[in-house]
């Protein structure tokens, strides 16, 4: 194994480890469980739009605890989701069983191993940002694509809050240190997840604007970035005011794309 490899290699392990030891407890975290009511009508709604109505046979990439896999079956495609994270697979294998027209595969999502050609849809969540290899990703989900296949995901700039963020993570700290902090905020995970982003490519902030060219390389076409405002704002009707706050923090967007 290269040295460059190698270091791939022990950066995968690491996130791997990290999302495994959140698993049991990732969908108490806000932003991560999507609620029944107006925020799962906001995500429908986005999937509806970009991939259409009609049943389809889709690819969910680092599925995790089967949030968006649950989406998904609901608007009634056939999904494989697929997770590296033995951890994170146990708690959506639990959440989902009994389930038709899904199956759950344990294996890497920058490379799936999957038939070429097989699938209608990609799609992922929050997965972007944490590609070591993006290019090698985005060749490979463009392969497992049939022709005018499409690639959906989710994703935004986790490392640099914007304007209005800044002034939302402000009202967070207050929040906090007049005791209302968050039950679920671990300091030393949440340190972990620094180092994380250090080494990865887009660790340093991820923007719709840097991800074309990449995208453009890998074969795609038809590349449309939408907006992630309808779903914070349906997040923000279910939310107290800490987390109606944490939807102001970060520029998020949604792509689509074709094959």
């Amino acid at each position: 194994m290269t040295g460059a490899s190698s270091a791939n290699f022990d950066l995968k392990e690491e996130i791997r480890d990290y999302w495994s030891r959140r698993s049991e407890t990732f969908d108490r975290a806000f932003g991560h469980h999507i609620p029944e009511g107006p925020e799962f009508e906001a995500w429908a709604a986005a999937i509806r739009d970009h991939l259409g109505t009609e049943p389809r046979r889709i690819l969910d990439l680092a599925c995790g605890t089967g949030e968006i896999t649950k989406l998904l079956l609901a608007l009634g495609h056939e999904v494989t989701a697929l997770d590296f994270s033995e951890a994170m697979l146990a708690v959506a294998r639990r959440k989902h069983a009994g389930r038709q027209r899904l199956r759950f595969r344990l294996g890497d999502a920058e490379n799936t191993m999957e038939p070429e050609g097989a699938y209608d849809a990609v799609v992922c969540r929050h997965l972007v940002w944490t590609l070591t290899e993006p290019q090698k990703a985005f060749a490979d989900w463009y392969r497992v694509l049939k022709p005018g296949g499409r690639l959906l995901f989710f994703d935004g700039d986790w490392a640099r809050p914007t304007r209005v963020g800044r002034m939302a993570s402000k009202l967070i700290a207050l929040i906090d240190r007049l005791g209302g902090a968050d039950p679920y905020y671990d300091s030393a995970m949440s340190e972990r997840h620094a180092r994380i982003m250090e080494r990865l490519p887009f660790g340093g902030g991820l923007r719709s604007a840097d991800l074309l060219p990449f995208l453009e390389q890998a074969g795609f076409r038809n590349i449309v970035i939408s907006s992630h405002r309808p779903i914070a704002a349906a997040q923000r009707r279910q939310a107290d005011l800490r987390n109606r706050l944490r939807t102001h923090l970060y520029q998020r967007f949604i792509i689509c794309c074709r094959k």
